[in-house]
């Protein structure tokens, strides 16, 4: 039998299935299948052949229509396919029937999904949500998969008692070890936290890059950053999030993150195990909402990552804009004449050739223009260390050493300000000769 954590190594060509009905359109369905074969591509197989199947309603033993299955199992046969791809949700029922019928292994979207992050995922915590997904999909499809579970469960996780099938010692396994990853999610979110409330403490802000999967977000936080990251052009190439510091236009720095991208259908458990993950997002000062713009379906990509934000809580943070790739439209094409448009604010860019990265810097300084001040201080000559921080945390517009101290003209993040005013010179503060010695601000993790 298939296994969804132990893909056969026969598995080699699919068959994909879209099954549609109204309200959806033909050409909606057609672009979804086509997605479909780009994620089956990035596990590796190979798309023999595809079929779109318009029904009136979702039927309940094989979704579709039993005279329709028996030509698609006809078609998986003549084409040599060894494993039948759906891009819509499959019951765990529907997989057992369609099994039964066709003696090949069906498997779903979702299935795919999860197979190409288990694959991807590189730290702890990412495997850890992985698993925690894969766990939660395959406990109700375990009469599928027991035979390879059994051989899961060692010696140490508890015999079979008497009159306990083998299946409800598997689903008594898979509700333990589901148990045990979330415990061990909470110890990484309580990390997660830890670390969170240190970020807080310092004044530096935070962006984050987001936006549908292979739109460019990695190769951006390398251009900006020169960050040593994973750039390919597969989907979900990115899973764990990467942080770099940047220094804006004036010398404001900023902490921008590259999160995992979306896709359309995502598994909803996939929203709520990558919860940690996604949380750099909710988290950030503002967001970078990348889109590749030689995508012809780009207006339900970004209807994908909205609603995807919007299931996050994070509709309502502060979001610039921006289109990538422009390199690859034709200068006659009228592609970026519409969405200018159609979004009159936002940037066009291309990470390959350097194209509007420099606006987009600007863009960003704009953003935080409301969070820093521009204030004057006089630092006494052994608080070196304010004077560090305010090179980490701000810009330096001038130092002018002198008898009373260092007098020091700079833009600072407004967290900065209370830790500071015993400096200021500017607006009746006290003199740095009159001010009391304080402790520089935390600047951990910056």
């Amino acid at each position: 039998m298939f296994d969804v954590r132990e893909k056969p190594k026969s598995v080699t060509r699919a068959l994909l299935v879209g099954a549609w009905w109204k309200p959806q359109t033909v050409e909606e369905a057609r672009s979804l299948l086509d997605e479909l074969a780009e994620l089956v591509d990035t596990l590796g197989l190979t798309v023999a052949s595809d079929v779109l199947a318009k029904i009136e309603r979702p039927q309940a033993a094989y979704l579709i229509g039993s005279g329709k299955a028996e030509e698609i199992v006809t078609q998986a046969k003549a084409t040599e396919c060894d494993v039948i791809i759906f891009d819509n949700e499959l019951t765990p029922g529907q997989q057992r029937k369609w099994e039964e019928l066709s003696g090949l292994a069906v498997i779903d979207r979702e299935e795919v999904i999860l197979d190409i992050f288990n694959g991807r995922a590189r730290t702890n915590e990412a495997r850890l949500q992985v698993e925690l997904a894969r766990m939660e999909y395959s406990l109700p499809r375990l009469a599928r998969l027991w035979g390879h579970l059994s051989r899961q469960q060692g010696g140490g996780l508890g015999g079979k008692g008497e009159g306990e099938s083998q299946l409800e010692i598997d689903r008594r396994l898979v509700r333990r070890r589901i148990d045990n990853v979330k415990a061990e999610l909470v110890e990484v979110r309580n990390r997660r936290a830890t670390q969170r409330k240190q970020r807080e403490r310092t004044p530096v802000p935070h962006a984050a890059i987001v936006g549908y999967t292979n739109a460019g977000k990695s190769s951006l936080l390398k251009k900006l950053t020169g960050a040593d990251v994973l750039v390919e052009d597969k989907l979900f190439a990115t899973l764990d999030p990467t942080t770099r510091r940047i220094d804006l236009p004036g010398g404001q720095p900023l902490l921008l993150t590259d999160t995992v991208g979306f896709v359309r259908k995502l598994p909803h458990r996939l929203i709520e195990a990558f919860k940690a993950t996604l949380e750099e997002a909710l988290l950030s000062d503002f967001l970078v909402h990348l889109l590749d713009a030689s995508q012809p379906e780009i207006f339900a990509f970004h209807r994908t990552t909205m609603d995807v934000l919007a299931e996050l809580g994070a509709q309502e943070k502060r979001i610039l804009t921006v289109f990538n790739k422009i390199d690859l439209l034709a200068p006659d094409d009228g592609t970026l004449t519409g969405l200018r448009r159609h979004f009159p604010d936002a940037l066009f860019i291309s990470t390959r050739t350097g194209a509007g990265l420099e606006e987009l810097l600007g863009r960003m300084a704009d953003q935080l223009a409301s969070r820093i001040e521009s204030v004057e201080l006089l630092l006494p000559p052994d608080r070196g260390d304010v004077l560090g921080s305010l090179h980490r945390t701000g810009q330096v517009l001038s130092t002018e050493y002198t008898d009373a101290g260092v007098h020091v003209r700079a833009t600072v993040p407004l967290k900065l300000l209370g830790s500071l005013a015993p400096y200021r010179v500017d607006g009746g503060a006290p003199t740095a000769a009159e001010a009391p010695v304080v402790a520089s601000p935390s600047l951990s993790g910056v």
